[in-house]
Order: structure tokens, then sequence, then C-alpha cells
């Protein structure tokens, strides 16, 4: 079922929330994508909230798993503190031991389902977004931070950040 926002005003929506979308493997932000020796897809991220005011922002490292077919299935997710105190040497002996907890992995494209899970009071995920006028689209954002954000065609691979 889908949730459309309150600021929904009645218009035909102009196409439906996609059921897959495509993460290609690069060196950016789509590091850490592919398929472990059992054919689970994999997504390791460094999700994060921005500071903003008085808040000094957090940070977090997520492991989101999916079924061969995409299928959501598992997330894993670590709360590494405020921004400002985050310690970079003990985040990455962290991030090696999520990624060796996976097994051998092959890096490359996967193809996986949006979602949404709360988390440290904040929905982490592939996010699905609805569209907000009538000549907008929908997007899937990695939240928190929204620094990756997906759209048509959703079998490209790219994503905007």
């Amino acid at each position: 079922m889908i949730s459309w926002p309150a600021r929904y005003t009645g218009y035909a929506m102009p196409s439906e929330p996609p059921t897959l979308i495509a993460v290609d493997h690069d060196d950016y932000h789509a590091d850490r994508v592919g398929t472990t020796q059992d054919g689970m897809q994999f997504f390791v991220t460094m999700p994060f909230i921005a500071a903003l005011g008085d808040e000094a922002g957090r940070e977090f490292l997520a492991v989101f798993l999916f079924h061969s077919n995409g299928r959501f299935s598992e997330v894993r997710i670590d709360y590494l503190g405020p921004r400002p105190a985050v310690n970079r040497e003990e985040t990455q002996r962290l991030l090696d031991k999520r990624i060796a907890e996976l097994g051998p992995v092959d890096y490359g494209r996967i193809e996986v389902q949006p979602f949404a899970i709360e988390r440290f009071g904040t929905t982490f995920g592939l996010v699905s977004r609805a569209p907000e006028a009538e000549d907008d689209s929908w997007w899937v954002e990695l939240q928190p931070g929204n620094y990756m954000a997906f759209h048509k065609p959703w079998d490209s691979g790219e994503y905007d950040t």
C-alpha cells in the first residue's frame, strides 16, 4: 500500500513508484555494493544526519542486505556518534569488520527494492518519494542524508548527489 504525502492534491500520479532500482558500483558513494558468495546483494554505506543549528549531526554505518531477486532482507546499523566526535580510525576498523562479516564478495551492480526502516529515531533506507507536483516524478533517496537520489529510468544504475 502506498501512503501519499499530506500535500497530495488529488491530481493523477504521473507514474508509479519503482519496484526495483539499479545501483552501479563506482568509486564514490556506491563503492561498496555487490553480491555475496551465497547470492545476497549488499549495499554498505555511511548515512548521516547533517548538523543543523545547535545539533551536531550524527553519523552511522549501515549494511543493507537484499535477496538475489532484490527483495529487502535486513539492515544492520551502527551509530558512530556525533559528527564532530567520530573517530575515523575506529570507523574504518568497524567498516572493515562489517564487510568481512559478509564473507567473500564481488563488487558490482545491484538491483534492489526501495525500503524504509526506523532506527535511532530516524528513517533509513532507499526511500521512495512521491511526486509533489503534476509535472514531478518519483524519486528514491538514500536516507538519512539524501546523498544519493535515483530517478527514471530505474535500471540506469545512475544517481544524483
